[in-house]
């Protein structure tokens, strides 16, 4: 992943006037929510420059994603030293025929930021500090293992932060170990490459499939003390051990000693260990720049470990999944339509996903190159003081603005007029067996002139998105929840539900906010319908904004989109091509807080981008949410046919494959109030339909 554009958030490069307009504008000067204190920091060049603040600190951070140099001009007030964070290139996954082979090992990660434990029992630990001066910095980035078909166990390359000219060893030198490649298997019933496991590196490449009937030979790879974790060896299974991640060692391909995969994994190929979160590249009420989301708010996950091979069986998970951070996934046998691992991720320092068995070569998949990100303290902002309390507050454009991505209260002890509201439902989720995206939740919204608040205590629910079902499931569907704000009288304000996709045979489409759509039943050929409906108050009407699902589009197999806030699901051309789903509504200009953007530099498919509040759209400037999730391809093996997620986070459909987890219907991004993506089919295994977005309510009004 690519650093976010300059445009997403204000920036720098020459003067730090320009920062200091741009509060001025957007926090005002007398009478404004906040006054930015003049910047003091460093003057340095070098990299994408970020700007951003972490409570009343403002942070300048210089994002690497290739080789570069970091120039400090000038010192300034702020202490003169930075934190920074380093990434070396992941290990490919490991090679070979005939045998399931082992994850690559996350690229080393090194920093001194305060989100790294200052000790672990494994993984990355915190680094001291960095004093800088007046001078060049040289920043090298590591490239991935290149993945090879021939058992060769390849490295990610190094990764470099030192003064220019400088020697190592140096105490400014720094340096990320590549991480180690997996273990691979060119022959027929020998051991796994590299003598019998992945190879050391900053993270250790997961142990290769045991030959001959031999199984537990030996363990994966050791990762550097301070930078990541050992890799996964083979247990009592077919199957590959992960590559160990920055955060954790890889599992063993069976349960047994931990870490191992969930129990009953047996034949299946070891997890990749998960990487580790630093937030240093922006601001933690959205998705950092770099790095990828995670099960902790604010992605900027780094160094995930690589899946390993694997291969089917019903008594657990079918995936060798790659670490949070990056890793990528290791592929199955037999079958395959394509027998490479998966990649690990670019400028994350993510291991490879390791090959599977096949009658010839596969390859393992290629380690993510690393990222270096160097920040320090520029500023600062003295926020004011707020005339309610709930939510998330922050102040742009002159006024105070309460996000709420969990269930609250709002409660202002006086009345406040010109209230702005808007609120997003939870969104459906797709169906199965070439299911119809998910429709989006509803959207409701306050007039531009807003609402005058009496003093009172207002209750929000946020309306949860609908979790996907499995094809192994019952055959009943999951359903997503209203978003509310309920005050005495009683009063409450109702954003719908988002509807579900249609499931084949079992499950018809579902109306909702904005409607489910068709799946390739013959009797559920339309698109679920909209419910959304203006909500009348005794303070005001909020607006309602939703559409209708996309049909089936005859009797092949294929699946309509979902319904979008700001547009109704494609009904799904002929030929087993999915429908796209319906595009969202973008939020009101009031709620634009470009610190708050979505980040979208450098994804192949931006409109499921997370980060900040919404993702891109069609017009400029981003937030859009509600968006429909896109229906599944039955196409011969060909993703390109699969429905779109809209603009606002709709998940992507799947499509008829023998290899997982293609099949499955891309989820939903949360707190977008989105549709999942429809589900593809496998004969070879289960398939699961993507989860709808959680919903959200912003809530504004003069500072």
């Amino acid at each position: 992943m690519g650093a976010r554009s300059t445009g997403s958030h204000p920036t720098t490069t020459k003067a730090d006037g320009h920062l200091l307009e741009y509060f001025r504008q957007n926090f005002g000067a007398g009478g404004g929510a906040a006054m930015f204190q003049a910047p003091s920091g460093l003057t340095a060049t070098g990299g994408v420059i970020n700007d951003y603040t972490e409570g009343s600190t403002v942070y300048r951070a210089h994002v690497f994603t290739s080789s570069g140099t970091f120039s400090v001009t000038a010192l300034g007030s702020e202490p003169a030293e930075v934190d920074y964070l380093l990434v070396a290139g992941g290990g490919a996954g490991g090679s070979g025929g005939y045998r399931l082979c082992g994850g690559g090992g996350a690229g080393g990660l090194l920093s001194n930021h305060p989100d790294v434990p200052a000790s672990a029992p494994t993984g990355a630990t915190r680094q001291a500090a960095y004093p800088v001066s007046p001078g060049s910095y040289t920043v090298s980035i590591g490239a991935g293992g290149a993945g090879a078909t021939n058992g060769v166990i390849v490295n990610g390359s190094a990764s470099n932060f030192y003064p220019t000219p400088v020697s190592s060893p140096h105490p400014t030198y720094i340096r990320a170990l590549g991480g180690g490649g997996g273990g691979g298997n060119p022959n027929p019933g020998s051991n796994g490459g590299g003598g019998t496991s992945g190879n050391p590196g900053g993270s250790g490449g997961g142990n290769t499939e045991g030959g001959s009937g031999s199984f537990l030979i030996g363990g994966g790879g050791s990762g550097t003390t301070g930078q990541g974790s050992n890799g996964g060896k083979t247990a009592s299974g077919l199957g590959g051990g992960g590559g160990g991640g920055a955060g954790e060692a890889g599992c063993q391909d069976d349960n047994g000693p931990i870490p191992a995969n969930p129990p009953g994994a047996y034949d299946n190929g070891g997890y990749g260990g998960d990487g580790m979160q630093v937030r240093i590249a922006g601001s933690p009420a959205s998705d950092q720049p770099v790095g990828t989301p995670g099960t902790s708010p604010g992605g900027g996950y780094f160094a995930g470990g690589g899946g390993a091979g694997y291969q089917p069986n019903t008594n657990g998970p079918l995936k060798g999944i790659g670490g949070e951070g990056g890793g990528g996934y290791g592929i199955i046998w037999p079958g395959n339509v394509n027998p490479f691992g998966q990649d690990g991720l670019s400028s994350t320092g993510g291991g490879g996903g390791g090959a599977s068995a096949t009658s010839g070569p596969g390859r393992g998949g290629n380690g993510g190159s690393g990222v270096a990100v160097v920040r320090y303290r520029i500023g600062s902002i003295d926020t004011g003081s707020a005339k309610a309390t709930g939510g998330n507050i922050s102040f742009y454009g002159g006024k105070t603005i309460h996000t709420f991505t969990s269930s609250g209260t709002f409660v202002n002890p006086a009345s406040i007029d010109n209230v702005e509201v808007v609120m997003v439902a939870g969104g459906g989720s797709g169906g199965l067996n070439i299911g119809g995206g998910g429709g989006a939740g509803a959207v409701l919204e306050s007039p531009g002139s807003g609402f005058t608040f009496p003093n009172n205590t207002y209750t929000i629910t946020i309306g949860a998105g609908a979790a996907g079902r499995s094809s192994l499931g019952p055959a009943t569907a999951n359903t997503a929840t209203d978003t509310t704000i309920s005050y005495p009288g009683p009063y409450t304000w109702t954003a719908q539900r988002g509807g579900y996709g249609s499931s084949y045979p079992n499950i018809n489409v579902q109306p909702g906010g904005s409607g489910g759509g068709a799946g390739p039943d013959p009797s559920s050929q339309a698109g679920g319908t909209k419910t959304a409906a203006d909500a009348p108050t005794p303070i005001g009407t909020l607006t309602a904004y939703g559409n209708a699902g996309g049909g089936a589009g005859g009797v092949s197999y294929q699946g309509g989109g979902g319904g979008g806030a700001g547009g109704a699901g494609e009904t799904a051309p002929s030929g087993g091509v999915g429908g796209d789903g319906g595009v969202g509504r973008q939020l009101p200009t009031t709620f634009r807080d470009p610190r708050q953007a979505p980040s979208d530099s450098s994804n192949p498919q931006p409109y499921q981008r997370g980060g900040g509040i919404g993702t891109p759209g069609p017009s400029p400037g981003g937030f859009y949410v509600a968006a429909g999730g896109g229906g599944a391809a039955y196409d011969g093996n060909t993703p390109a046919n699969r429905g779109l997620g809209g603009a606002g986070g709709g998940g992507d459909g799947g499509f008829h494959t023998q290899s997982p987890p293609n099949t499955d219907g891309q989820n939903a991004l949360e707190s977008t109030g989105s549709g999942g993506g429809g589900a593809g089919y496998s004969p070879a295994a289960k398939s699961t339909a993507g989860s709808g977005g959680s919903g959200i309510v912003l809530i504004a009004y003069p500072s």
